[in-house]
Parts: structure tokens; sequence; C-alpha cells
């Protein structure tokens, strides 16, 4: 792997996640790693396409962000 791995997570008072830590300590939204999981640089985690057309990150094949800890 030569990219930026997700290794935390920030979910707001809903538990929905909000923000991640990047492998190279970076803080980026949830859209940014969105953007960046599309473009090749975040590897390791599976873009989806839901039933209305968005995608959403989908780790449910490698890992379940349950697993990551929480930088907040």
């Amino acid at each position: 792997m030569n990219g930026e791995q997700l290794v935390a997570v920030h979910r707001n008072h809903n538990g929905e996640v909000i923000s991640f830590q990047t492998s190279e300590g970076r803080i980026i939204s949830y859209r940014k790693a969105l953007q960046e999981a599309e473009d090749g640089l975040i590897e390791g985690i599976p873009i989806t396409v839901g039933e209305k057309g968005s995608m959403h990150l989908n780790p449910s094949a490698v890992f379940s962000f349950d697993e990551l800890p929480s930088f907040y």
C-alpha cells in the first residue's frame, strides 16, 4: 500500500462519523475522505453508491469504523 489509511474516527452526538485521522496524521472530513478514496489517495476503503446515487465509504468488506479508535 502506498496511500494513506484511515486510522481513527470522530463521531457527532448522534454517533455518525464526521471526520477521520489518516495514517499521516491529517484530520479530514468524511466528504474529504470520500473524495480522496475515490481519487485513490486513501487506500483500503471501498466506495459504494446508494440507491439515490449518493456515494458512501463502505468499510464492511475490510473492517468496521467501530474498530477504529476515537480521536476526540
